[in-house]
């Protein structure tokens, strides 16, 4: 099968990995029309935004049905973890329409910590040591933490939102965290807490695109998780990022190919695990050699923002080699340029935050393309509606060329309490 020379696309999302995705979608030849069900402010100038919950299976499909489309892009993580893969293959009307995205089983790669870990460890992906506990065992949860050395990760298995991973610093506070996570701290997703050994490193993103088969790795990028400069303070859906990554070069992708991409992949289908979808392998470069941190099943959010830009080849393309299993013949094109994103957020961020503050300065021209995370349109304006606000994509001839036009563009965008880290990149120099 094939997609038709014009392609309809309902992209579901609607934060800055969204509007990157829809910025890609829109310039392809083969588009014909694009949905962005719910959509920002931003992807509004990309396609038509439809307001449906991406989690509310049924009115996707009515859509789906009604607007002759062509196939589904999912952005974010928790249609995959329900199951719309799944729901779409099941049922006749809309079983020819293609999902970009794992089934729900590929799904759990994140919507568990421990079903990765377990995946990990049976098909030799180099991982950190760890261990799963629930309430009913938190004494032996104790004792492991006390075979561990300090810092101690501490993971809820289920979705939560980004805030589910803890480090922290003492075993006394391990052992409190714990209790208030197996306490209900994080709802359902921390009735199994995944204890794991500390890895130390720098991280890195590693994206895959894959039909089940045969895979894509597209480029490697770096986020800032840290709202504070120097990355302090607390953890934040991502502050920054920078792609390429200069340590992960030729020696250290062919390795993290060799040993975990090619795995992970050839695990999927010996599990008999439909995949046709990104993994997103969050990775640590201990001393040159690659460690998975986690598993995402959908693209990162801000990495999205400097992967599709470095991406010159036809998006529509990429998905339908995903979709149909000919992705071996999909030729995938890089710009050599450097790419940067800079967030700004709403003051307050990650902690509470005032919504609704206007924002101007979006209509002034840059060499910065201006991804839309937490915005929405009302009465001509546009205005903050999250506590990631905007994006803010440059590329350059380095990191430093590419971040300074970044920092030129967000000077001239104005909203109260905006606040962005100056240091993106820096320690990549």
């Amino acid at each position: 099968m094939r997609l038709p020379e014009s392609v309809n696309v309902l992209l579901l999302g609607s934060g800055g990995r969204e509007h990157a995705f829809a910025w890609s979608i829109a310039r392809s030849k083969r588009l014909a029309r694009l949905f962005i069900a719910p959509g920002n402010a931003g992807t509004a100038a990309c396609g038509t935004n439809v307001d449906i919950n991406p989690n509310n299976f049924g009115s996707v499909k009515q859509f789906v049905l009604s607007n002759n489309i062509n196939m589904v892009v999912v952005g974010p993580e928790e249609p995959l973890v329900k199951g719309i893969y799944d729901f779409f293959r099941e049922d006749s009307q809309i079983s020819n329409i293609p999902v970009i995205g794992p089934s729900a089983r590929g799904a759990r790669l994140e919507g568990s910590k421990e079903f990765a870990k377990d995946f990990m460890t049976r098909h030799g992906v180099p991982t950190a040591a760890y261990r799963s506990f629930t309430r009913k065992n938190i004494d032996e949860a104790y004792v492991f933490l006390e075979t561990l050395k300090a810092p101690y990760v501490l993971k809820a298995d289920g979705l939560a939102a980004g805030k589910g991973v803890l480090i922290v610093g003492s075993l006394d506070e391990a052992k409190k965290e714990l209790g208030e996570m197996l306490g209900g701290r994080f709802g359902h997703a921390g009735d199994t807490v995944v204890i794991e050994e500390y890895l130390s490193g720098i991280e890195c993103s590693v994206f895959v695109a894959t039909d089940g088969k045969s895979f894509k790795v597209l480029p490697v990028a770096k986020d800032y998780k840290r709202i504070g400069e120097g990355d302090t303070g607390l953890n934040t859906g991502g502050m920054g990022a920078v792609s390429p990554v200069p340590f992960a070069d030729g020696k250290f992708m062919d390795e993290v190919v060799s040993t975990i991409v090619k795995p992970t992949v050839d695990g999927l289908a010996k599990d008999g695990i439909e995949y046709k979808g990104f993994i997103f392998i969050g990775l640590m470069n201990v001393v040159g050699k690659p460690y998975v941190i986690e598993y995402n099943v959908r693209m990162g959010d801000p990495e999205t923002e400097v992967v599709l830009p470095r991406i010159e080849s036809d998006i529509i393309g990429l998905f339908e080699g995903m979709a149909f299993g000919r992705l071996d013949a999909y030729e995938l094109a890089v710009s050599p340029l450097t790419a940067t994103t800079v967030v700004c957020v709403s003051g307050g961020y990650p902690g509470e935050y005032v919504k609704g503050r206007e924002i101007s300065g979006l209509d002034k021209p840059s060499e910065s393309i201006v991804f839309h995370a937490g915005t929405t349109a009302k009465g001509g304006k546009v205005l903050t509606a999250g506590g990631r606000v905007l994006a803010v994509t440059s590329l350059g001839g380095s990191i430093e060329e590419a971040v300074g036009k970044s920092f030129a563009t967000i000077a001239g965008i104005e909203y109260e309490d905006k606040y962005f880290r100056t240091d993106i990149g820096k320690d990549l120099l």
